[in-house]
């Protein structure tokens, strides 16, 4: 049929499509929004692409089995399909994918797929060798689904005016899918509600938001569309893969100006039509590429400016990927949504806990401003109240908490103390409960003290005295350890880091006048340990060098050795000796 070109038309005969949507499995977990993601495109084929509803086949739950799908995709091989024809085939459901010795092989998941029997699945391919029967000359797969094995090229580049009449006449088969292997598609969260990421961003494509300046829209450009908004969506952690697997032409899914395709051809129209064509998924840097980056700002004295607009930007991309929209306050709470909400914060706040981090370990003078900025505006919009479920709201601070453990752990270990005490009494702005603002120390001292509960409900912290300094003990090493191969000193530096916050949060609440207290970490239980405890192994240490040693130089403590010992003397015969874990 790629040999016929010049016998097709310049138009489409008839318009076919198979929608399958597969919310309730008989053997899988279920999805939340799939079926109305199918039935939503249904009828925009139908109401708004012209499509005859006799030609829309539609499978929802238990009729979407693997007999079924592939009887109605195999229909379209029948003689009543035409070479002029069109065939659009969606499927929201699972996908999945196993490695064989020649690559990855992808699979669609039937309702009444046996998950641990790949025979109940639906071959990628087998769509693809099936294809070959049907004699429609465009064909678009859309796979609300992730999985790999798709062999694919992406070529089409812009076209003349004349664009439209050749497409029409070329032969084409493509394919978009919503996340490649072993990726996790997003069920909700995109621009359209009770729909997912994927789908709500293909709806918006097909409904005109993918079309070009001439109200023209290609699959080539829609799938471009859908690729950079999902991949670049802060509820996303997939990136599609789309383009073809065989012919040259372009499926046209809305034409208005496809008048042109009957104009004279002896007159030259050769105005430009252009087609999205996206090469990279993000513009944005991976996380080991803006350290280097964060590294090459600081080490040279002209980039003041630069390190400020690159923090600030990334300050802006975590309040973005960290807001109410995407963690909402009310809500039931669940062992299973807390591990969620834990696990994307985590994911979320990386990029800056880790470029926070290089800047507190390396950071001279005049770049500790850029370090102030970031606490300080990252905290503003938790300063106002938000109702809501309790462990919700406090767990808004978590990631701050985060930010907090990298930068200072970063700091101590480079021994730069003035990093330490800038991230430690950054100034943060009112509230309608403090018109005088308060300290960041603080802030996020009583966020600790508020979740350190909520984190026995993780597995494996149930019988923790303290659960959440084990829990950032565990989740900080790694991270920092790839950046500053801190080895065994690792767990000193993490304790000095705990003793330091604590007794700072302590000294505020005693000038304040306040129940003197700091949170209690892994240090605690160490105290009653025999030899010296990390706790008096610092007071040690800061006793030797007095107004001398390094916190005290750099400011902590109102730059007085005495205030320190105060207050570390208080926290001790208060606090440490009042625990009740022994």
């Amino acid at each position: 049929m790629r040999d016929l070109k010049f016998l097709l038309q310049q138009k489409y005969e008839t318009s076919r499509a198979l929608v399958i949507g597969i919310n309730q499995y008989k053997n899988a977990s279920p999805l939340g929004y799939a079926v109305n993601d199918a039935h939503e495109v249904s009828e925009i084929l139908v109401e708004e692409l012209g499509f005859e509803k006799d030609n829309v086949i539609y499978l929802a739950d238990q009729d979407a089995t693997k007999s079924n799908i592939l009887k109605s995709f195999l229909r379209f091989t029948n003689d009543d399909v035409k070479v002029d024809d069109r065939l659009i085939v969606f499927f929201a459901g699972h996908g999945h994918t196993r490695s064989g010795v020649k690559g990855e092989v992808g699979y669609l998941v039937p309702y009444d797929a046996d998950m641990d029997d790949y025979s109940t699945f639906i071959r990628w391919d087998e769509l693809t060798r099936n294809a070959e029967l049907v004699r429609a000359k465009h064909i678009l797969f859309v796979m609300d689904a992730c999985y790999g094995g798709l062999a694919v090229h992406r070529d089409l580049r812009p076209g003349s005016s004349r664009f439209l009449r050749d497409m029409y006449q070329r032969f084409s088969r493509q394919v978009i899918t919503a996340g490649k292997a072993n990726e996790v598609v997003a069920d909700a969260g995109g621009p359209l509600p009770n729909h997912s990421v994927f789908t709500g961003h293909f709806i918006e494509g097909i409904r005109g938001k993918a079309a070009n300046e001439y109200g023209v829209i290609t699959a080539s450009g829609l799938m471009a569309y859908v690729y950079s908004k999902v991949a670049n969506d802060i509820n996303s952690e997939q990136t599609p893969h789309y383009g073809q697997f065989d012919g040259d032409g372009d499926f046209i899914i809305s034409a208005p100006v496809n008048e042109t395709a009957e104009d004279d051809e002896t007159k030259d129209t050769d105005e430009l039509i252009t087609i999205p064509y996206v090469d990279e998924v993000r513009s944005s840097k991976t996380t080991e590429e803006k350290v280097e980056y964060t590294k090459e700002l600081i080490s040279s004295n002209n980039s003041k400016i630069k390190l400020h607009d690159f923090s600030i930007e990334e300050v802006r991309q975590f309040l973005s990927t960290t807001s109410e929209d995407s963690f909402a306050t009310s809500g039931k709470f669940s062992d299973e949504e807390l591990l969620e909400r834990i696990s994307s914060y985590e994911r979320h706040s990386k990029d800056l806990s880790m470029i926070v981090a290089c800047l507190s370990h390396w950071a001279n003078d005049n770049q500790l401003s850029a370090l102030t900025k970031i606490v300080s505006r990252s905290c503003d919009r938790l300063l106002e109240s938000r109702g809501g479920l309790v462990a919700w709201v406090n767990l808004r601070w978590y990631p701050l908490l985060l930010v907090m453990y990298h930068a200072g752990i970063s700091a101590l270990e480079g021994k730069n103390y003035k990093s330490l005490a800038s991230i430690f009494y950054t100034k943060l702005g009112s509230s309608e409960y403090d018109d005088s603002g308060s300290f960041f120390a603080l802030k996020v001292a009583s966020a600790a003290g508020d979740l350190s509960d909520v984190f026995k409900r993780i597995p494996d912290h149930e019988r923790h005295y303290t659960p959440l300094s084990e829990y950032l003990y565990k989740l900080v090493q790694p991270e920092l350890d790839d950046m500053l191969f801190l080895g065994k000193g690792y767990e000193d530096v993490f304790d000095e880091f705990e003793i330091l916050f604590a007794l700072v949060v302590a000294d505020l609440k005693k000038q304040e006048d306040s129940y003197v207290w700091g949170p209690v970490g892994r240090f605690g239980w160490k105290n009653r340990r025999h030899g010296t405890s990390p706790f008096q192994k610092l007071r040690n240490e800061a006793a030797q060098y007095k107004n001398n040693w390094g916190p005290i130089k750099a400011g902590m403590f109102g730059g007085q050795y005495e205030r320190f010992e105060e207050v570390a003397e208080i926290y001790k015969n208060e606090i440490l000796a009042n625990l009740r874990w022994f």
